[in-house]
C-alpha cells in the first residue's frame, strides 16, 4: 500500500503521485498515476504547456472539468467530464494539455503505460473516448464504467493494446462487494478516489489517496463497508529493461540520449 503524494508538474500544476515515486517507482507495465482533484484555479490552470513523448502511452481520464489537447500533427481534442483518452506517444508527439475552464472542480488522472521494446517506434494514435463511449454495466454490487478490458461480456471502447490492459472505474454502495476475473499474468492494482474499501480475502481497508498493489491470483475481490469509488487497473507485464528520463521511456540510455538529441534538433515527430 501507498500514500499518493504531493508533488507538481506542468507548468505547476500541484497534484499527487500514487505511482511513479520512489515509494513506488513503477509496476511493469504501469510506470506513472497522478490525480489532480482541486477546485482552486492556481492549483491547474498552468496546464501542461508544449512537451514532448515518446515510447510509451499517456491515458488521461476526466472527471470534473475539461481539458484541452493539441499536438504536432495537427490533432486537436475536447476532453469533458467522464471522457478518457489512450494515446500511443510511439515514435514520437509534442503535445499541449490545457484546462479549458477558470474556476470550479477540476477531476483528472493520468496513468503511463510502457511499451515494449518493438512497438516503441510505431506511428503516434489517440483513441479520444467521449463519455457516451464508456460502457456503463455492473459487477457484484458495484456501478462500472468500463474504459477498457472486459466486464460481464461487454468490452471497453479502447482497443488493440499490446499490455492487454482493463481499466475500470468503480462505485460501491454501503456494504457492497464483487469478484473478478483477470489474468494470472497481469499486474494489478487499485487506487482509491472516494471512501474506504476493502481488498482481497483478507478484507484489507485501503482509504481515499492510497494505492494497493494486488498480490498473485486470478480473481479480484474488493468491496466496502460504506459508500466508496475506486479505479482499478490490470495489465501483462512487459519485462524488459526500462530507462525513463521525464518525458521519454526506453529500454536503454542510449536510445533515451537519441530521444532527446532527435527532440533537439526536430527530429521526434515524424521519425
Amino acid at each position: 500500500m501507498v500514500e499518493a503524494q504531493p508533488t507538481v508538474e506542468g507548468a505547476g500544476v500541484k497534484l499527487r503521485r500514487a505511482l511513479g515515486s520512489r515509494a513506488l517507482p513503477m509496476l511493469d507495465p504501469f510506470l506513472l498515476l497522478d490525480e489532480i482533484h482541486s477546485d482552486r484555479p492556481d492549483d491547474y490552470l498552468p496546464g501542461f504547456p508544449t512537451h514532448p513523448h515518446r515510447g510509451f502511452e499517456t491515458v488521461t481520464y476526466v472527471l470534473a472539468g475539461a481539458m484541452e489537447h493539441r499536438d504536432s500533427l495537427g490533432n486537436h481534442g475536447h476532453l469533458g467530464p467522464g471522457s478518457a483518452q489512450w494515446m500511443t506517444a510511439g515514435h514520437g508527439i509534442v503535445h499541449s494539455e490545457m484546462p479549458q475552464q477558470d474556476k470550479g472542480l477540476m477531476w483528472g488522472f493520468q496513468l503511463w503505460v510502457n511499451l515494449p521494446a518493438a512497438n516503441k517506434m510505431i506511428r503516434p494514435r489517440y483513441q479520444d473516448i467521449e463519455p457516451a463511449r464508456v460502457v456503463e454495466t455492473s459487477l457484484g454490487d458495484a456501478a462500472v464504467r468500463l474504459v477498457a478490458g472486459t466486464v460481464s461480456g461487454q468490452r471497453g471502447p479502447v482497443e488493440g493494446i499490446v499490455t492487454a490492459p482493463q481499466m475500470l472505474d468503480l462505485r460501491f454502495p454501503a456494504r457492497g462487494s464483487l469478484r473478478h476475473a483477470i489474468p494470472a499474468s497481469h499486474t494489478a492494482f487499485v487506487y482509491v478516489i472516494q471512501g474506504r474499501a476493502f481488498v482481497g480475502g483478507a478484507r484489507t481497508h485501503v482509504v481515499e489517496g492510497q494505492l494497493a498493489v494486488l498480490g498473485p491470483g486470478d480473481e479480484l475481490a474488493l468491496g466496502a463497508d460504506g459508500p466508496a469509488r475506486m479505479l482499478c487497473f490490470a495489465g501483462r507485464p512487459i519485462g524488459e529493461p526500462v530507462a525513463r528520463y521525464g518525458p521519454f521511456v526506453m529500454n536503454t540510455d542510449d536510445e533515451i540520449r537519441q530521444a532527446i538529441d532527435d527532440y533537439r534538433s526536430g527530429r521526434l515527430v515524424g521519425a
